[in-house]
């Protein structure tokens, strides 16, 4: 088994193991890699960066090696969010082991997950976390691929994302 790399602390936490969180789409170059960006973002506003662990991946590998799409670099440009990012394949070989946390951008990713076995307490819809979403109970909470459309599609992906991942880090730090 991996051991997770340990927190160095600072004065706003406390020192411990850092706590792996995964964001997965399906060529992780649209939707995990701005919530990975999103997340990181906020709980560096947060001051709590130090606690996590963060990545993302996608389920297919078509990408690996490509740089985030330059839709998903604008809208991340436009609200301030850094973004550095070189996309990725799900590596069943350690990211179950890693990763804590796995978030899933819809229900065919989660479905895409579900095969490896793993503990299925560690996989989540990533818009279970956005309060928008609250008593839909597994309903409509996928994030839509914005791949094949417009600039709306990649506006409309970021205020998900955005909400989900406060809701998210809200959530892990109770």
């Amino acid at each position: 088994m991996t051991t997770q790399p340990e927190h160095r602390g600072s004065p706003d936490s406390s020192p411990g193991p850092r706590r792996g969180v995964l964001f997965v789409c399906t060529g992780n170059i649209c939707r995990s890699p701005l919530a990975e960006a999103l997340f990181r973002h906020h709980a560096g506003r947060r001051r709590v960066i130090d606690l996590f662990d963060i990545a993302s991946c996608g389920t297919g590998g078509w990408h690996a090696g490509d740089d985030a799409d330059p839709r998903t670099l604008a809208v991340a440009r436009q609200y301030g969010i850094p973004m550095r990012h070189v996309a990725r394949q799900l590596d069943s070989t350690c990211d179950f082991d890693r990763f804590e946390w796995i978030l899933a951008m819809d229900r065919s990713h989660m479905n895409a997950l579900l095969p490896y076995r793993r503990p299925t307490s560690r996989l989540h819809l990533m818009r279970e976390f956005d309060p928008a979403c609250a008593g839909l109970a597994g309903r409509d909470l996928d994030v839509p691929d914005p791949y094949y459309g417009g600039p709306e599609g990649f506006e409309s992906m970021y205020q998900m994302l955005d909400r989900a991942c406060r809701g998210l880090l809200d959530h892990m730090l109770r």
